[in-house]
């Protein structure tokens, strides 16, 4: 008996020990100490083991000061915190894990486990228990608001139509309080009744107090679907407006952000603040200063703009440009700034709305926010600033964002590369100080390397090439940036853009580029080893064919929005410029495109003539090429623009002419020069009859002392070959055979001109304007230069870009009941 009770005890001490020494915590053995085992389930141990004990209740207290240990199972002591843990059950522990609020006060479960940080297995069991028993509390309480509202709303009804203002705003504070709760909520915007009171109490509402509580009661309501359908049907949105002209902030906010609830979600919303007037009262709240409250406000005007032309005009009308500007210049709320520079995007898209834009300083405001680091707001400023840039080439004061701009170009975005590469073409367009701005910040290199990283992408090469094209020519730069093209291996990249497949409106950008690229001598023999005359003739040919299918000239041919007449220009002009260098002409020569040109000579288009007849004055420096040229019958439609309105085409026309004569007879170079004397005389029908009638020359004569004048005339680098009639009419009397006889009568009548003229001041102002022209013409003709060819600065094609199109916009939200309410403002 003695040995029983002595192992007993030892297994007892072992435990303790045991458990110490592992896992300081309940295993489960020491609790099962304490059960009681029935007989009838014992073994066959039953009779002499039996392990009965009676169940403690546990509490922890606080140990008195002073006091002694205690000791477990026959004088073992332990500290008094374990010694009452150990007496805790696995019943007590659960219902204090999941029920805390049952033990009695004083009363707390230590927690069993070593490390504080680690939850026990019946804490980790009790969460599912506690997230229930929310649940439950909430339904029960959620049951009991919806009855009291269903209750309650009949009731109120009445109280909000009384006639006692103090009755009627204690009722709108038990509906706006009731509000406040979803289940009770949920019934108000079943209840149309309620929420027409709630509307007509705001409208005629004369305290302010009365207003704020109906307003946040619709604001309330806004968060819901049904809510937003309530207020809609029972008028809300015309009492709402209104409210926009509170004084009191409070009721302006939930005015303001229960419209932007009905413009997000609502359909038919946009229309009913439109008819209400909602613009007129939205656009004088930009000159708030909360900026919470004017994100909410150019929200609902983008809302309302957007995809609508009256809308836009009416924000212009009320001075919205110039607060969106102020806005842009003055805060720094990112949210405010995304939602004002998303109104300036659609407005960008109005020709009416933009140069207000421009003019208030959009340009300079959007410019200083591309440097943010919020990467949609640089976005939105990027695609207005590309909208504007077209009515902004005039603008001073650009040199930052021109700077900026230039860093843009190397993004790797392709979004920000198009818009930085549209912006930088338009500003640069007729407009030479940004030309040569842009060059000096290094942007003829990072337009080349833009167009490299573009590839296949139109949208970014476009632009790029064409921005390349107006910084070659026209400001003093020109050259340089000419230059620079080759150093940066850009050459090759932009002829490579001429191949198939043709995407028309880069093709035409790119030819451009190439005539003002061969203005720079250096380029000729790098553009050829390109094979930039080869891909040129090819296209020239492409294009010729498509415009022959089309004979009328009301009948134009169109690809990708470009007008192959345009291309046949482009693709000549840039010829004619590449002929100056002597290798290029005769290769030019070569590939048989002298027919095709003398054809040329007969288009409607009166540029196409211009270029072809340039060119032919070109190839006909070669007496070889000249000989094609006549053999081709190049003659007669050359006579005929001798008498073009046109003086580019009338002196390229008269040194063809004169060039592919010199080995004709006397009788063709007589005809000739009556044609080219007829031509420099046409507007003086005086002097044309002083020169053909006045002294009977022998036309033998005539004509050889005529081009015996024009050819001294070109070796002296002369220009007096458009001089006026008489200086000329004088030298061809001199050379004459018949001079000496007839000199006084011809002195004479010159004598008589000159006074006829001189009567005649406003003629001798045409004339002399003209001949000036004429001679400036002719010199830079024998000089070597040439007339241009009109392809400097064109704006750039489908520019402005519309976000109606271009831009992934949603205007109308899908609702989502999980997110019934967007992200705060």
């Amino acid at each position: 008996m003695m040995s029983m009770q002595m192992s007993e005890a030892d297994s007892v001490v072992k435990v303790s020990e045991w458990q110490q020494t592992y896992y300081a915590s309940d295993s489960g053995i020491q609790s099962g100490a304490t059960t009681v085992r029935d007989d009838e389930s014992s073994t066959e141990c039953s009779s002499s083991k039996k392990y009965a004990g009676s169940t403690t209740t546990s509490t922890t207290t606080a140990p008195a000061s002073g006091g002694g240990k205690d000791t477990v199972a026959g004088g073992l002591e332990s500290p008094p915190d374990l010694d009452s843990q150990y007496s805790l059950t696995r019943g007590q522990r659960v219902r204090a894990a999941m029920f805390p609020e049952t033990l009695v006060e004083g009363e707390a479960a230590m927690p069993v486990q070593s490390d504080s940080s680690q939850q026990s297995n019946v804490q980790r069991l009790a969460e599912p228990s506690h997230l229930l028993k929310t649940a439950i509390v909430h339904l029960i309480n959620y049951q009991d608001d919806a009855e009291l509202a269903t209750r309650a709303v009949p009731e109120l009804t009445k109280l909000l139509t009384d006639e006692d203002p103090v009755v009627v705003n204690k009722a709108a504070m038990i509906v706006n309080q009731l509000t406040r709760k979803e289940a009770s909520c949920r019934v108000l915007v079943h209840s149309p009744a309620i929420v027409g009171a709630v509307v007509r109490v705001m409208t005629i509402a004369v305290d302010m107090e009365t207003s704020r509580c109906a307003a946040s009661v619709l604001h309330n309501l806004s968060h819901q679907r049904e809510g937003l359908l309530a207020i809609f049907k029972s008028g809300g949105i015309p009492a709402l407006v209104r409210m926009l002209s509170s004084p009191v902030e409070s009721v302006l906010f939930y005015a303001i952000t229960t419209l932007h609830n009905l413009l997000l979600h609502q359909e038919g919303a946009k229309m009913a603040v439109r008819l209400a007037d909602g613009l007129q009262r939205m656009v004088p709240l930009l000159k708030k200063s909360n900026p919470k409250f004017l994100a909410i406000t150019t929200d609902c005007l983008q809302l309302l703009s957007y995809g609508n032309q009256e809308s836009k005009l009416i924000i212009l009308a009320n001075g919205g440009p110039e607060g969106l500007v102020f806005i842009m210049r003055n805060y720094n709320y990112e949210k405010l700034l995304w939602t004002t520079s998303r109104v300036l995007k659609v407005l960008s898209v109005c020709p009416s709305n933009k140069p207000a834009i421009v003019e208030a300083g959009g340009m300079q405001a959007l410019g200083q926010h591309l440097t943010d680091s919020s990467q949609r707001l640089i976005q939105n400023c990027l695609w207005t600033l590309r909208n504007l840039s077209d009515a902004a080439t005039k603008q001073e004061g650009l040199d930052g964002l021109l700077q900026i701009l230039v860093t843009q170009l190397g993004s790797d975005d392709v979004n920000m590369l198009t818009c930085a590469t549209g912006i930088v073409s338009n500003l640069t367009c007729n407009n030479s100080r940004n030309k040569t701005l842009v060059t000096q910040y290094s942007g003829v290199e990072a337009l080349i390397h833009a167009v490299l990283r573009a590839g296949e992408k139109e949208d970014v090469a476009e632009p790029a090439v064409c921005a390349l094209r107006h910084l070659t020519s026209r400001h003093q730069d020109a050259e340089l940036a000419q230059n620079a093209v080759r150093l940066h291996y850009g050459i090759p990249a932009v002829i490579k853009l001429l191949g198939q497949p043709h995407y028309w409106p880069v093709v035409k950008a790119t030819v451009g580029l190439i005539r003002n690229l061969a203005l720079c001598p250096a380029n000729q023999a790098p553009l050829r080893e390109a094979s930039a005359i080869p891909q040129l003739v090819n296209l020239l040919l492409k294009a010729h064919q498509d415009t022959q299918r089309h004979t009328s000239s009301a009948q134009q041919t169109y690809q990708d929005g470009v007008l192959m007449e345009e291309i046949v220009e482009g693709c000549t002009g840039a010829l004619h410029i590449l002929a100056r260098d002597p290798i290029n002409r005769g290769e030019i020569a070569s590939m048989q495109t002298i027919p095709l040109f003398v054809q040329l000579l007969y288009s409607y288009v009166e540029n196409v003539k211009r270029v072809s007849a340039g060119i032919l004055c070109e190839l006909a420096l070669d007496k070889q090429s000249a000989e094609l040229i006549d053999a081709e019958g190049a003659s007669a439609p050359l006579m005929e623009l001798l008498h073009s309105n046109n003086e580019g085409i009338a002196t390229y026309a008269a040194a063809v002419l004169f060039r592919i004569s010199e080995d004709k007879s006397s009788d063709y170079r007589k005809r000739v020069s009556v044609e080219l004397t007829h031509s420099l005389f046409k507007h003086d029908p005086t002097a044309w009859e002083m020169a053909h009638t006045a002294v009977p020359l022998d036309p033998t004569y005539l004509a050889d002392d005529f081009w015996q004048f024009f050819g001294h005339l070109e070796e002296s680098n002369c220009s007096c070959i458009v001089c006026h009639h008489i200086n000329l009419s004088e030298m061809c009397c001199q050379n004459g055979p018949t001079t000496k006889l007839s000199f006084q009568k011809q002195k004479l009548e010159v004598e008589l001109t000159k006074q006829k003229i001189a009567c005649q001041e406003d003629t001798i102002k045409e004339l002399t304007k003209e001949r000036n022209f004429l001679r400036d013409q002719l010199f830079h003709y024998l000089d070597g230069s040439y007339p241009s060819y009109g392809y400097a600065d064109l704006p750039l094609d489908s520019l402005p870009l519309d976000p109606d199109l271009h831009d992934p916009y949603i205007a109308d939200m899908t609702y989502d009941p999980r997110l019934a309410y967007p992200e705060p403002l």
